[in-house]
Parts: structure tokens; sequence; C-alpha cells
């Protein structure tokens, strides 16, 4: 599938969307904070908005051509959409609103039977329930049944797990995982959950401000942010502007004040002479003491705890290394450590886990 979104525009008082990408991925997840246009976009795919400008295509299929003045209403475009509530009709039962949208289906959709879609989900007791008598995750999975039963080519999942506890998101992205792999089912997923998309998606498009800032996989996106404002929004606790040194046998020398630093230098232009330092908490390895140590690790920074703040099973780990460098560890890993505000250790990074952006 390709989904093409050729220059996009539209504005809603005082936020103005411009986005222009193809998503190829079985799974894209749309990333961002609230307000960056995510919702917006999937409503204009959908056909609930009409943008000022631009084209969406389905693989061949023109969905809307501002140009042309081509629009296809919603019910036209064969596509499930999921907003946050569900949107169940609560008038009807499971089962009534499974068969609204069965009508929709063209002939031959076996593969998306009501039985077929509700076993998968694990609702075939609930086809008789009355929409009101649901919880959350049911409503949940209730809705995701009625976007599939009518053949959708592409499914939109606006932040389906958004109103549900931390028990029930897990029990909900399994069978997310399901629709993706049993369907075989292009999808659009939405989220500002840096777990969700890893758990699920294959590509994603960072957005902020209307703005797409980075597209490409997962991996990427969060190992290799483009931008110091990729770096924040994907979850990077320590990015430090720092001056080149050397680039020598694949491998970049750069310094961030007093302090010298390793890392990869492939895709770096020769002439960079300024970056930005892009290191995540979980990448930092922290020994007792601040003496040298036998280790493959190329960068070894004696550091000093300035904070220590528990985030539920963990503890995020404030350092100054003669800059803010930030590290996580369990609870269990600092207390061995003897781990206190003004305690002396010695943390590791490897070459290839300190990602340079170039700045400029």
């Amino acid at each position: 599938m390709t989904l093409g979104l050729h220059g996009l525009r539209l504005r809603a008082g005082e936020f103005t969307l411009e986005f222009s990408a193809e998503l190829h991925a079985r799974v894209t997840g749309l990333f961002g904070a609230s307000g960056s246009g995510k919702t917006t976009l999937v409503e204009i795919i959908a056909g609930l908005r009409r943008p000022e400008s631009g084209r969406v295509c389905l693989d061949a299929t023109v969905l809307a051509d501002v140009a042309t003045g081509k629009f296809l209403p919603p019910e036209q475009r064969r596509i499930g959409y999921v907003p946050q509530d569900g949107a169940l009709f609560p008038h009807l039962d499971v089962e009534g609103n499974l068969l609204f949208a069965e009508r929709r289906a063209p002939t031959g959709a076996a593969v998306f039977s009501r039985d077929r879609v509700c076993a998968v989900l694990g609702i075939g007791d609930l086809r008789s329930r009355r929409v009101t008598e649901l919880s959350g995750g049911e409503r949940q999975r209730v809705a995701l049944a009625r976007a599939l039963v009518s053949a959708p080519r592409l499914l939109l999942l606006d932040e389906p797990l958004a109103g549900l506890d931390a028990a029930r998101k897990e029990a909900i992205l399994p069978y997310l995982r399901r629709i993706r792999d049993e369907f075989v089912l292009p999808m659009v997923y939405v989220s500002h959950v840096a777990q969700e998309m890893i758990a699920l998606c294959d590509d994603m498009a960072v957005l902020s401000a209307g703005r797409l800032l980075q597209l490409g996989s997962v991996e990427e996106v969060f190992r290799q942010p483009a931008t110091p404002e990729v770096a924040r929004i994907v979850g990077v606790e320590t990015v430090q502007p720092a001056r080149m040194v050397e680039m020598r046998d694949g491998l970049a020398t750069v310094a961030i004040g007093a302090v010298r630093l390793s890392a990869l230098a492939a895709g770096l232009p020769t002439d960079t002479t300024t970056v930005f330092v892009s290191i995540r908490a979980e990448d930092v390895i922290l020994l007792k003491g601040d003496g040298a140590v036998q280790t493959s690790a190329r960068n070894q920074l004696a550091g000093t705890v300035r904070a220590v703040v528990p985030m539920g099973p963990t503890l995020r780990i404030e350092l100054d290394c003669g800059f803010p460098l930030v590290a996580v560890l369990t609870r269990q890993s600092a207390e061995e450590l003897g781990l206190a505000v003004g305690g002396r250790l010695a943390a590791l990074v490897k070459a290839p886990n300190v990602h340079l952006i170039p700045r400029g």
C-alpha cells in the first residue's frame, strides 16, 4: 500500500497543518505531543476534513484533490476509522453496531466476516450486550471490530488506548498486533506514547506544530533523531551542543566543553564543525568509583550524582560529567552501587550509542 499525502495544508485558527509524505509501511505511527496535528491529518485521510490544498491518494485511488475539486466522502473511501472514544452507537447493542458497519463492506469480503473479526478480537460473548454495559477495554475492541467488518483498505487508529489505564492498554495491544498480522491490513496509528510506537509500528512520522519533522523506521527515529527537536520529542534525555575535533577511520571525536567523546561518523558531512550530541539514558552504564576501567566502551566519564528521580520501577539519575548526562537504573542496581546524591560514579557510553546531529 502507498498512502500519498501531497502538499496538504489546512488552517484552523492559529494552527496550520502542512504535510507532504508517502507512507508505505504496514503500520505507520504518527507521533507527537498534543496539538501537533496528528488527529487533523488522520481526519483529512478519513475524509472528515477538507484540506485547503493538496492531494490524498490510496494506491491508484484519488481520495481528495483540491486542484481538481475531487473529494470522495468518507463512506466511499473504504477506510476504517477508530477515534479515541470509539464512537459506538449507544442505542444499539454490539451486534447492531457491527451490522451497521457491515452494510458498507463490498460483497465477497469474507476475510472480514463478523464471526472471524469477533474471534480475533475475543468479543464473541459480547455481541448481545448493550454498549452502555461494556468496560473501556471492551468498548475499544468493539470499535475495532466495527471498523474491520466494513472490510477497509486502510485502518486509522487515533490514540485508541488513550482513555485506558495501564493494565487495559497492555491487554489491548496484543489485539492490535493480531489485527496487523492476521488481516495484513495497512494501518496508521496515532499516539504520543513511545512504547506503543515500538510495540506496533514499522515506520513513524514525528509531527510538531503541524509540520513533519522526520519520517523513518521506528528504530531509526528513536536511535537517530534528525534534529534536537525530534530528539526531545522522542524522549532522548541528553542533548548537548558540541564542536567537532576530528573524524578518522569512521570515528568522530567531539568536545562538550573540556570533555571529549567518541561517536560513529557515518552520515556526517566531512565539513561538519558543530553538532548536537544525543544520548539515550538506557545507553549509559554506571559503575562504582570514577577511575578508568577495562571495557570496550570508548567513552568513560567521571561523574557526580546531582539528582535521583523515582520513575516507577526505575530511577532517573542526573549526573554532572562536565556536562549534564542522564542515566536510568533499576532500584536494585542503584542499591548495589550505593548510589546517593553527591556520590562519584563512572559513566560508560559506547561510541555507536552517541548519535551526532549536525548543527545548522
